[in-house]
């Protein structure tokens, strides 16, 4: 089955229909009109899937799709459009430009965690780079999963973007064919697994991963408002973030203070029972549950700890004197559990992080520019936010991707739309001054080596070859003067 979609879509593609911008905005009009016209089916399903309630699920998944969708369709036609690129001497009366091609059929396999905006942002960049597309939403979401595949053949083109539902097995067949590229959000385990399917057919991928987020919180900062900040952050949809903070490093005096403000807040956000709050969401099932429970065995519990199974419900958790070598310091948590781990200053924080697999995200709040500028300078991660959390994501003129460990590619606005595409290199030359190209065919001589060097090695100014016509019309004008003044003065008497 897997493969007859695939090579349906594959067909569609290659007779153009994707081709005019458009059909593109089409598209993504139609996409914003199954967003908007069936935001309450999303928002119960989210409901069902994560005890999401409606606020929550428009602020983390619904508005950064419309914003996406807004952009694109906005500015399709500056991205798609040939981008002139500097000239040498030897290119200089030639078109020479990038030209934006649509891949063919790419594969985008969300997650549970957003369900929506893992499958749609990325299809927006699809859709507006002229691909087809075959979707495939987590099975660990499964109502999410359910009404995607029942809405998008009623608003999109069917023929040319598709949802797959299912399981591993599903995955794993859908894997065995030959795509133009996979985009894959989720664990590195699993991105691994992808990257290794996707080498049998040389197929290029993105991967959105995770790991472990650092949060340095300096001395130097309001520690209020920054554990406020880190308090959203962390247990937004029950710390099931793949860019929520996932630990913090601080000097020891300040354990107790981060403690006591955390606790502040979590009063102010979810009241004395997180449990009854409705912006407190539930962990996506039991097998999940038990696995960020277990992390807390080693831990002191500073704040929080409450569980119940039946619910899949973990309270918001704070850790106190966590050590390097527990084992919630071994594995990204993504759960509502925050760690505290002491470090005596900066140059150690800095050692810390950099001993370990290089972050999707990474945090640092300061009021010392030094500070942050050594953080920037002697550290790497996907993306950084000074003084916030998740910030960065929500911005979709950046880029959004990882490093090492927590992925490789980018997307987010024009970014998806650039890592869809093929970037062709053109270069349009015409029959005529053939005699310039004198210096690059046999025989060669070392005089037409010099000739070609020059010509090869000097770029033109910006004005990508204006400069050198006016250089050869005013030679011209030069010679067709002098040639007058010798016919005039031969013709006069003496």
């Amino acid at each position: 089955m897997e493969k007859q979609v695939v090579d349906g879509l594959r067909e569609v593609f290659q007779s153009g229909r994707s081709r005019p911008l458009q059909y593109r905005k089409q598209q993504l009009r139609a996409l914003h009109r199954l967003i908007t016209e069936h935001q309450a089916d999303i928002e119960q399903a989210l409901k069902q899937d994560l005890n999401r309630n409606t606020y929550n699920t428009s602020l983390f998944e619904l508005i950064s799709i419309e914003n996406d969708i807004k952009l694109a369709e906005s500015d399709m036609a500056d991205w798609a459009a040939p981008q002139p690129v500097k000239k040498n001497l030897n290119s200089a009366l030639d078109d020479v430009y990038i030209k934006p091609e649509p891949l063919g059929v790419v594969l985008i396999i969300g997650t549970w965690n957003y369900p929506w905006a893992m499958i749609l942002q990325p299809l927006v960049g699809a859709i507006a780079a002229g691909n087809a597309a075959v979707l495939k939403p987590s099975e660990l979401s499964e109502n999410s999963a359910r009404l995607m595949k029942e809405l998008l053949p009623l608003y999109l083109d069917k023929e040319m973007y598709q949802v797959v539902t299912g399981g591993v097995s599903e995955t794993q067949e859908l894997l065995k064919q030959r795509f133009d590229h996979i985009l894959y959000t989720g664990s590195s385990v699993v991105g691994k697994l992808v990257m290794e399917a996707a080498a049998h057919h040389l197929t290029p991928v993105t991967l959105e991963l995770g790991g472990k987020s650092p949060c340095y919180i300096d001395k130097n900062c309001d520690i209020a408002v920054a554990c406020r900040r880190i308090t959203w952050g962390k247990f937004a949809n029950c710390g099931q973030t793949c860019i929520a903070p996932d630990y913090i490093l601080c000097e020891p005096n300040l354990q107790d203070r981060i403690v006591e403000e955390i606790q502040k807040t979590l009063l102010e956000f979810y009241q004395k029972d997180p449990k009854s709050s409705p912006d407190y969401c539930r962990i996506i099932n039991t097998r999940h549950f038990d696995r960020v429970l277990a992390l807390m065995n080693e831990c002191t519990i500073a704040l929080g700890g409450e569980s119940d199974r039946s619910q899949c419900y973990i309270a918001p958790t704070v850790l106190a004197d966590v050590l390097p070598y527990f084992k919630i310091m071994q594995e990204e948590i993504f759960g509502p559990l925050l760690p505290i781990v002491t470090v005596n200053g900066l140059s150690e924080a800095i050692h810390f992080i950099n001993a370990r697999e290089k972050p999707l995200a990474l945090y640092v709040f300061s009021s010392d520019k030094t500070v942050i500028k050594r953080m920037l300078a002697e550290t790497t991660s996907g993306g950084v936010t000074v003084n916030d959390v998740l910030m960065h994501y929500t911005v979709n003129t950046l880029p959004f991707g990882g490093v090492g460990n927590s992925g490789m590619g980018r997307y987010h606005g024009r970014h998806t739309f650039d890592q869809l595409s093929h970037h062709r290199a053109c270069l349009i030359k015409s029959f005529a001054m053939e005699s310039l190209n004198d210096a690059r065919y046999p025989p060669l001589t070392a005089a037409r080596l010099r000739k070609a060097k020059f010509f090869m090695q000097h770029r033109l100014c910006s004005c990508n070859g204006m400069c050198v016509w006016a250089a050869i019309t005013t030679i011209l004008a030069i010679g067709l003067l002098v040639a007058l003044i010798v016919v005039l003065i031969k013709e006069t008497p003496v």
